[in-house]
């Protein structure tokens, strides 16, 4: 097969994908901005040719680039870079080039909040009531129906960037006044709960091959808002509810040979699950990390097999929570960093500083570590997380 990935480079879990491609016979072709002198020994043992470009964002350029290695090498059989932010270009190139894979009209509607919910009306999973291309008279009249807070967010992106709770009335007035002319937003009713992700591999078939389910019991969207640290644990049971609820998603969806990670609410209210959104590539942060701690595998090598092999070999279970918890250098803890490597060595998996460009929603130090318990996983964040008292 021929393979090109697009930035090998970055994120740096890139390279371990590309490393599998090749180790299952894949020639594997890198497209970056980065020059190939500066790539890792790793990744230039992985890739069987590179060309570096000068802007990543110019259609043109990657255009060039695919149609140089279709001439050296043939079909190309696919292009990804399990990537929010390429995710259109992907397509567009699998469009143009018609490569196997998600094309063009289907991300359109994948890509925009407010379009992700007429699939989510197909499935046994109960919606969040919204509003799109939010103005303020719709914004007040939302109101009326659902009452206040409520949630708004840009309609096109991933994570909380621009994301807001609006409490009252003269937050709303302040959201309006700042508002950003060139940003379509969505307003959502506001669930107060956990986010339960459904994340795993489904083949070409259509036949889910693994899943995993990550907790998130704080919001990210105040802890971006408020640059506050995060933690999440990664369970090693899927619940049946959140596997059946996903399991609907993508059956909606038609969504084949991809990594998937979706989001829903659990109410706190009620214990219902609420379709929150659908991301085609693997969970962000370390939780691809944190799904090989916990279930013993390597979920870098499973999503390669399954390219090239159409096949999957991970346990159905898994043996540990994995449990990650990062720190704010503004913050003051109780313990530190040499007492949290000393006290809790035998389950720490990982730790390291996060760089600048993630630091806002993950931490600018995290430690990822393992228990047989879920409880045990929960003492260590808390001992870590810990701060001193003002």
């Amino acid at each position: 097969m021929n393979i090109i990935f697009f930035s090998p480079h970055f994120p740096q879990n890139s390279t371990y994908f590309c490393s599998h491609l090749k180790n299952n016979g894949a020639n594997v072709l890198g497209i970056g901005d980065t020059p190939y002198e500066s790539l890792s020994d790793s990744l230039k043992e992985a890739l069987t040719d590179y060309m570096q470009i000068k802007h990543m964002e110019e259609y043109n350029e990657v255009l060039k680039a695919v149609g140089y290695f279709t001439h050296k090498f043939g079909k190309i059989d696919r292009f990804e870079s399990l990537n929010d932010h390429w995710l259109e270009l992907e397509a567009k190139i699998r469009t143009d080039f018609n490569i196997y894979g998600t094309k063009l009209e289907f991300v359109y509607d994948v890509i925009h909040k407010s379009k992700m919910k007429k699939f989510f009306e197909k499935c046994d999973v109960a919606m969040i009531r919204s509003v799109k291309d939010i103005t303020y008279p719709q914004a007040a009249e939302f109101i009326k129906t659902v009452g206040y807070p409520i949630v708004i967010k840009p309609d096109l992106g991933s994570g909380a960037s621009m994301t807001s709770k609006i409490n009252n009335d003269t937050e709303l007035n302040q959201f309006f006044e700042q508002k950003p002319a060139e940003v379509n937003f969505i307003a959502e009713e506001f669930i107060e709960g956990n986010v339960l992700t459904y994340d795993g591999l489904i083949d070409r078939d259509g036949v889910v091959q693994f899943d995993a389910t990550h907790l998130f019991d704080q919001s990210i969207m105040t802890v971006v808002n408020t640059n506050d640290h995060l933690h999440y644990y990664c369970l090693k049971d899927v619940p049946t509810k959140v596997r059946q609820a996903g399991q609907s998603i993508l059956r909606a969806f038609d969504i084949t040979e991809r990594f998937f990670h979706i989001e829903l609410f659990e109410s706190k209210k009620n214990g219902k699950l609420y379709a929150l959104e659908v991301n085609m590539r693997p969970p962000g942060a370390w939780m691809t990390d944190a799904i090989n701690y916990s279930y013993n595998s390597d979920i870098y090598k499973e999503w390669a097999n399954m390219v090239v092999h159409n096949h999957v070999k991970v346990p159905k279970e898994g043996t540990y929570f994995t449990a990650y918890a990062s720190r704010k250098d503004h913050k003051h803890y109780v313990h530190s960093h040499e007492d949290i490597v000393s006290t809790y060595s035998a389950y720490i998996v990982y730790h390291n500083r996060i760089e600048d460009i993630f630091s806002q929603a993950m931490g600018n130090y995290a430690y990822q570590f393992r228990a047989d318990t879920f409880e045990k996983a929960q003492s260590i964040v808390s001992y870590v997380q810990e701060e001193m008292r003002t």
